[in-house]
């Protein structure tokens, strides 16, 4: 019987390797126009985001945004968006990547507290849809249809 990652890299998918930290998520390395960063994977967010701090560390052209952010216990918190980012995690690319640049500091505060490291940003549902994600919790790895 084939296995699933079989199946999958016979489809045309790209694996990568997820790492569950302390608090229980799955971090992922990914690379933002040309500058690689550590993720967390989250399903339950909407959108992909990235902190205030980052925007010159991956070159984001941040513009203002009337889109409140709320989520991790923090609600009504001011945001920007940076459009056309070139994304590529693994062997999957995607060049029109918009992001949604809020403040992490409650975020990282939370990981930190748990022994487990900061992160970039958080890749969100809007990726794992673009990219029709299967993730094998089991296994822990990430399939992208490439």
């Amino acid at each position: 019987m084939e296995t699933l990652q079989e199946f999958l890299l016979e489809k045309g998918y790209t694996k990568v390797k997820l790492k569950l930290t302390k608090t229980n998520h799955f971090e992922i390395k990914a690379t933002l126009n040309g500058v690689q960063g550590l993720f967390i994977l989250d399903t339950g967010a909407s959108s992909s985001c990235v902190g205030f701090d980052a925007v010159d560390t991956f070159k984001l052209d941040a513009k203002e945004s009337l889109i409140k952010a709320a989520g991790a216990g923090a609600i009504d918190m001011d945001t920007q968006v940076a459009k056309k980012n070139v994304l590529k995690i693994g062997k999957w690319k995607n060049e029109k990547v918009a992001l949604i640049l809020f403040n992490l500091t409650h975020v990282n505060t939370a990981l930190i507290t748990h022994n487990a490291q900061p992160v970039d940003g958080i890749i969100g549902a809007d990726i794992l849809k673009k990219s029709k994600a299967i993730i094998d919790y089991e296994k822990r790895y990430l399939y992208l249809k490439m």
